[in-house]
Parts: C-alpha cells; structure tokens; sequence
C-alpha cells in the first residue's frame, strides 16, 4: 500500500479508538453544526465531550461560532455523534484534511451523515432565517481541484471514481418534507454552491451563482458529502439561511460573519425541532 495510505488508514484507526475510549456510546448517525447551530448540540442526552484537541489528527475549530468538541450521546433516542463546529480548507487544511473526521465517524459505525451550514441566500424568494433542504450540489471548489479525493486512493475506503448522482438521500430528503410539513414549518428546497471562501461573495458571483442554478451558497459541506459518499455513507443536508446574498453592484449592504452568527438564535430551535422529528420517524439504520 502506498505509505501515504497507509498513515491515513493508521490515523483513522487511531482517533477511532481515542474516542472509543472516552465514551461507551456507539453512535450510527453523525451530525456536523454549523457557524451559529452549535446550541442545537444542547440537546444531546447522556453527552460525552471530547475536544477535537484530545483527538488524534483531529484539527482545531479556529472559526467564530465553532467550538471544536464532539458531544456523543441520544437525540430523539438515536446514537448520535455531533461536531460542534468544523475546519475548513481556508484555514489552512488541505481537503482531505479538512475531511479527516468524516473517515473517523465511519470507522466509529456511522452509516448515516446529516450535514447543516450556515449559508448565504441566492435565491430571491428565500429570507434570512429560512431553512433550505439541500437537493443537489454544485462543488465549485471541488470542481476546480479542491476535491478531497485528490491522490493516491484507498480501496479499502472507497472506489476510486465516485457517482455523486443522488449524493442527497432521496429517500432521507422525503422524510424531511414529511416531517416538515407535519410541524408546520416552511423548509426550503434547493442547490447548494460549494465555495472555498473565506471571502462572501462579489454582486457579479452571486449573480454568476444564480445562472447556475444555485439557491444558496457556503464556504463547507461539499467535501464533507463527497467523502461521506466516497465510503457509501447515506447523506443529508439542511442550510440554514443567515444572509441575503447581494446581487446588486451598487449595494451598500455589507455580508460580514457577526450577521450568520445572529442568525443562529432564529435557525436553531426550528432546525432542533426538525431534525428531532426526523430521527425520532427514521428508520433503523
């Protein structure tokens, strides 16, 4: 096996069993929170917490809005693993760095993967505090290079060449409708845009983003899917709608992190609600 390989198979063993040992959980469903959702992680029952600096390889939460610790314990009765906050290659890591937890959620039994953002609206119709069902992606960062799968694979892990038709369950994106519906809550369908960030974006890329068919846009999540994927993981994912993209030139609106962040306080209690009613009627894994 290549030796490069073989670190990250040994890597992944390793922060596997450091979290093994700090908790008699065995989670089967992972959760990533985004900027400004990490209180949803309040609700976790029996939580264990583990830092990400107690984990092997594990890299630091440097954002805003991130804690940087896994809570392990029930949501709704299930065995959930939650990342209070992610890394982004725009601090500094490489995809496949950034992405590193995923493989160790895998390793630790995890066969299903709910992923929520904080993203920027584009769609006209949407408002900041919407929740938005991700039915498709547009990998912008991933298709120019910044794609987590770069390099050598590892059979073992996945196949070589991925089929990313579908990467959002179908049947999990149903399931979210229906629970939606059933609380009365309005949840938004759409495209999510991949972007590496860290700046928001120009009036000429929103309106560039609008033309490809995207509803909102972020700075994460679609490595995240693409590795999910990549070991046969089932996918879901919720944007939580922070702020209006600004399409208009002449704006004198300004995008700036203080506002996702605010935005959490309204986001939190729906996506709580939804994401409860989800697991409690999905089925076992």
């Amino acid at each position: 096996m290549n030796a490069s390989l073989s670190t990250l198979t040994a890597s992944i063993s390793e922060a596997a069993d450091a979290i093994r040992a700090r908790t008699a959980h065995r989670p089967e469903l992972g959760l990533i929170l985004g900027s400004g959702l990490n209180p949803l992680a309040d609700e976790i029952e029996g939580a264990d917490r583990i830092p990400y600096s107690d984990i092997p390889d594990f890299a630091p939460a440097t954002i805003a809005g991130h804690v940087g610790q896994l809570v392990i314990g029930r949501l709704a009765a299930r065995p959930v693993l939650i990342m209070q906050g992610r890394s982004h290659p725009y601090e500094g890591l490489s995809p496949r760095q950034a992405t590193f937890p995923i493989r160790v959620m895998h390793a630790l039994g995890v066969r299903t993967l709910i992923v929520t953002n904080a993203a920027g609206g584009l769609n006209p119709a949407f408002a900041a505090g919407d929740l938005m069902l991700i039915t498709d992606h547009l990998g912008l960062a991933a298709m120019a290079g910044w794609n987590p799968l770069v390099g050598p694979n590892d059979d073992s892990l996945g196949p070589r060449f991925v089929d990313m038709a579908g990467a959002y369950d179908p049947a999990l994106r149903r399931l979210a409708l229906q629970v939606a519906d059933r609380l009365g809550m309005k949840l938004r369908q759409g495209v999510y845009a991949g972007v590496c960030g860290p700046t928001f974006e120009t009036p000429a890329e929103v309106r560039f983003l609008r033309l490809a068919g995207a509803d909102a846009v972020g700075m994460s999540t679609v490595a995240e899917v693409i590795v999910a994927r990549h070991m046969g993981l089932r996918v879901l994912g919720i944007s939580g709608i922070s702020n209006l993209a600004h399409a208009d030139p002449e704006t004198e609106a300004h995008a700036d992190h203080t506002e996702v962040l605010a935005a959490g306080a309204t986001l939190v209690p729906k996506l709580t609600a939804l994401l409860q009613g989800i697991l409690a009627e999905m089925p076992a894994l």
